[in-house]
């Protein structure tokens, strides 16, 4: 029982992890990557659609994005949905392919967006800590209900303690690897 209880907080953990990852790779750095533009909806015969549906997207080097049109007449459309969007971008069109530059960062901006991916990171921490405390809420249930022993319960807590101190530390890692990537130049 103490097994699936920390089976099921480890899967949740994980899947807090990978929110974290996503909710950071939404922001911008002034390195040029696809999965910046994941999150632009076209407008495409009346739905919006992802641009990634509609499009190829490559970083053609590290300070500009290239983008292949699947359907030359919703170029337009994928263009001002580029200009539209909150990332400051604008997309010069040549022929069949679109190139976005990225435009480079000032100090001020950066500072702001580290500010950003801090609380991204400590929202994490508190899904982690929050799946630890229903962890070990099942744990005393159990323990309530005289299904395990006391040292089986508190060999269950220590368990969800090392897992979350795992998890917290992983967001750590996260969090500086991201900071970092933000102070390049």
């Amino acid at each position: 029982m103490i097994d699936e209880i920390n089976v099921d907080a480890r899967q949740r953990m994980e899947k807090s992890i990978s929110v974290l990852k996503g909710q950071l790779s939404k922001i911008r750095t002034g390195r040029a990557h696809p999965s910046l533009l994941d999150n632009i909806m076209v407008p495409y015969y009346g739905t919006d659609t992802p641009l990634k549906q509609l499009a190829n997207i490559i970083a053609e080097d590290s300070r500009t994005l290239a983008l292949t049109v699947f359907d030359k007449s919703s170029a337009k459309a994928v263009e001002k949905a580029i200009m539209q969007s909150d990332l400051g971008l604008n997309p010069m069109s040549a022929g069949s392919v679109m190139r976005i530059p990225m435009p480079a960062l000032t100090e001020e901006r950066r500072k702001d967006l580290i500010r950003v991916v801090r609380h991204e990171a400590e929202q994490g921490k508190v899904a982690i800590r929050n799946i630890r405390r229903d962890a070990n809420s099942d744990i005393k249930e159990l323990l309530k209900e005289k299904e395990i022993s006391e040292d089986d319960s508190r060999r269950g807590e220590d368990d969800v303690q090392k897992l979350t101190d795992n998890f917290v530390k992983e967001i750590d890692e996260i969090l500086v690897a991201k900071e970092k990537d933000l102070m390049e130049v």
